[in-house]
């Protein structure tokens, strides 16, 4: 049985009778506490950061990588509908920090932090408030001394804790490295104390994960890996988590070899089957998923592929990072953000690469928006997430840059209806990681998953974010981790944010 619990958010204004607009943003940098990544070779990946309420009021704060710099936590003091603003939060100082990723570890209730490291990775437990400290001991977690540059997390079967992924890069013991010396991966799943860590080989760099149902409809780890490192040989990979295998051709899984970076999945042409988007330094590779776990290159047509730097005369391969899809109009089709930048000098790639903001048209093709939006910047961008800081419905923006401050951006455009959706559920996983949810409105569906992992180095712990056009009504449903689907929900008053409890 599900129960729905509404929460009144500001109102957005409909596009009814409207052509299509432009997003429009407004720089906020200014209300972030100072903050940039930076460091070494070890530092020219990562540079993550993780989005999630840790005090229980409904706004969303940001944790922020720093590579040789220490990692930041950023208190959100916007208000609901205010103006952005954040100030600095307590932490432990912490360096060497990829990335981090929120998730509900010990299913007590408050979010923990699963946080990447060049040297041993964290786990820190929530304690309220916005308070964290490191758990690796008291639950028992090998944090290692790799170089750990990708996440995903997911619950399997009855586990009373989450299967943890860690990807690791080069291998810096290797004296032959770092060419052709990529580390081995690790995959921690629950033990009777802690989590048993099995090692997955071969390892082609990754800089990407996520656990999710995917094409294939079952669990699934998708990897995305980087071909500078391992030159060759290598590929982009789906771990099989029920039978323990990497699917190979005979499971209809063709081996794409790429400079993955980034993964962003999300249905975007409304056939309830996942797609996927891969960065990579040249095309930023669409992928759209067929039942049965099969993938296809979008045409290059369709304005995705975002392989040369759009402003300016360098006319080098693009560099993509982090990608993260939402609705930044709220008119019910997908946007798409993509961050940019040179990964230091590779003299091969643009080192002017201005971040894309992808609009998705009627037709379902791209433009690219992101001069006219306010969001064209030419910093080294890595981490990013398209998130609602201040609870009016419309999708903010946060980037994190190597060598240059963060940017933070307001949402200011005129927008369509919206829903935010988020799950509870008693006892273990009670967030619903791995529960799908479909908004269903006149004529669309809209289908998404609550996952953990994904993006480049960044994770986020928000509701879903649904735009719905100019429709009045929609109707919801719910299939739990489980399996257990519930039966569609009526929902007449749009614009706020609904907890389904199961």
């Amino acid at each position: 049985m599900t129960r729905a619990l509404f929460f009144v958010a500001s109102l957005a204004l409909p596009l009814a009778g409207q052509a299509q607009t432009i997003p429009q943003f407004q720089d906020r940098s200014d209300a972030l506490p100072a903050q940039i990544y930076a460091g070494g070779w070890e530092h020219y990946v990562g540079g993550g950061l993780a989005v999630f309420d840790c005090n229980g009021d409904g706004l969303q704060e940001i944790f922020a990588a720093g590579g040789a710099i220490p990692a930041s936590l950023m208190l959100n003091r916007s208000g609901q509908g205010g103006a952005l603003r954040f100030e600095p939060g307590p932490l432990p100082m912490i360096t060497g920090v990829t990335g981090a990723y929120p998730l509900d570890i010990d299913s007590d209730g408050t979010l923990d932090l699963a946080v990447l490291r060049v040297g041993e990775n964290l786990l820190l437990k929530g304690m309220g408030d916005c308070r964290f400290e490191v758990a690796n001991d008291a639950w028992g977690f090998d944090g290692g001394d790799r170089w750990t540059t990708a996440f995903a997390a997911g619950w399997e079967g009855n586990n009373d804790r989450p299967t943890l992924f860690f990807g690791n890069y080069v291998n810096r013991d290797d004296p032959n490295g770092p060419f052709e010396a990529c580390d081995s991966n690790e995959l921690h799943r629950p033990a009777v104390h802690g989590w048993d860590k099995t090692p997955l080989s071969p390892g082609f760099c990754t800089l990407s994960a996520l656990i999710s149902k995917g094409a294939r409809g079952v669990q699934s780890l998708r990897l995305s890996n980087d071909r500078h490192y391992y030159v060759k040989g290598g590929y982009e990979q789906v771990y099989d988590l029920q039978n323990n295998r990497f699917l190979d051709e005979s499971d209809g899984w063709e081996r794409v070899s790429l400079w993955g970076m980034g993964i962003a999945e999300r249905d975007i042409n409304g056939d309830a089957v996942p797609d996927v988007m891969l960065t990579s330094m040249g095309d930023q590779l669409l992928q759209f998923g067929h039942p049965g776990g099969t993938y296809e290159a979008a045409p290059f047509d369709i304005g995705t592929y975002a392989h040369r730097p759009h402003l300016g005369d360098d006319g080098r391969a693009s560099t993509g990072w982090a990608a993260d899809w939402g609705d930044l109009d709220n008119d019910g089709r997908v946007d798409l953000f993509i961050a940019k930048g040179n990964v230091e000098q590779m003299p091969n790639n643009a080192a002017r690469d201005p971040n894309n903001l992808l609009q998705q048209k009627p037709d379902g093709t791209f433009r690219e928006v992101s001069i006219a939006a306010g969001v064209a910047s030419f910093a080294k961008s890595r981490g990013a997430h398209l998130v609602d800081f201040n609870g009016d419905g419309r999708l903010d923006l946060v980037v994190v840059n190597r060598d240059s401050p963060m940017e933070l951006y307001e949402n200011v455009t005129p927008s369509g209806n919206w829903l935010d959706v988020s799950l509870t559920q008693p006892g273990v996983n009670p967030r619903g990681v791995g529960a799908v949810v479909e908004i269903a409105t006149e004529g669309a569906t809209q289908v998404q998953e609550i996952t953990v992992g994904g993006s480049h180095g960044s994770g986020k712990a928000v509701p879903l974010h649904f735009g719905l056009g100019a429709t009045e009504t929609a109707r919801v449903r719910v299939t739990w981790p489980d399996g257990t689907q519930t039966d569609w929900v009526g929902i007449d008053r749009l614009n706020r944010w609904v907890q389904l409890a199961r």
